[in-house]
């Protein structure tokens, strides 16, 4: 990522975070659509059986984003919305080390909780403002903005870009 690139990239970060609601004072609304995200190993004090299930509402209520990149499993540039991971984490309090991604074959990646930032990695339920669908590799991708920099090109944003995601397990 070019110098500019970047100082240009903080800085949105910086003001959107300047500006943006604080996630945990939110009230997410009740669960009424299908089931897109079950999130486990949540504290049982804050969250009954220690899991939490959201919906596409209560995802939207986290905070909507958009990342428009090209991927190296799609052809040209998409312009994906989701809720920021960071963001995700932190409404639910979950004091993780480490979030594991769960996708529908039972396929698993792990991400440090202190990889997560206001750039990415986003939790995308859109592609294209079009609900993705499992066979379009929804629920739910791990999407890097790829196109923002060599540092998300890597191996290992690569491998963390899980789709058909169901689960996120939260590890201590």
């Amino acid at each position: 990522m070019s110098l500019y690139r970047l100082v240009i990239a903080s800085l949105t970060a910086a003001l959107l975070g300047c500006f943006a609601p604080e996630v945990q004072a939110q009230t997410l609304p009740p669960l009424t659509g299908p089931v897109l995200l079950t999130v486990t190993g949540l504290d049982p004090a804050d969250y009954p059986d220690g899991k939490m299930a959201f919906d596409l509402a209560m995802l939207q209520t986290l905070g909507t984003r958009e990342i428009t990149t090209s991927s190296i499993w799609t052809d040209g540039t998409h312009v994906y919305t989701g809720v920021m991971v960071k963001s995700l984490a932190t409404y639910l309090k979950s004091g993780a080390h480490t979030l594991r991604f769960r996708a529908l074959n039972d396929y698993a990646v792990d991400i440090p909780a202190a990889e997560t930032s206001d750039l990415a990695p986003m939790l995308a339920y859109q592609a294209d403002h079009t609900v993705m669908s499992v066979r379009d590799k929804g629920p739910l991708w791990v999407i890097y903005p790829f196109d923002a920099g060599a540092e998300f090109r890597t191996d290992t944003a690569f491998s963390r870009s899980i789709w058909q995601v169901s689960e996120i397990e939260v590890l201590p």
